[in-house]
């Protein structure tokens, strides 16, 4: 199982939403980082949403780059 991050400030909805649905299913650990205040795309509960800064410090966006085996930026 991989951990996959995502950031997404808001472009490529559509593309990363079919990015991640494969990767659910191949049994990774998806976490999609909202910056900026935009609206994330609809994703399956399975997915860990955190909001930056929000409820989630770029300190702690950070650490979490550095843990994941894959990052995606939209």
């Amino acid at each position: 199982m991989a951990r996959q991050l995502h950031l997404f400030k808001g472009d490529h909805a559509d593309t990363a939403v079919a990015v991640i649905a494969p990767q659910l299913a191949a049994g990774d650990e998806v976490t999609v980082a909202v910056l900026g205040g935009a609206t994330p795309p609809a994703l399956s509960p399975e997915v860990t949403i955190r909001r930056v800064p929000d409820d989630l410090s770029y300190d702690g966006l950070v650490a979490l780059i550095f843990e994941a085996d894959a990052v995606v930026t939209w």
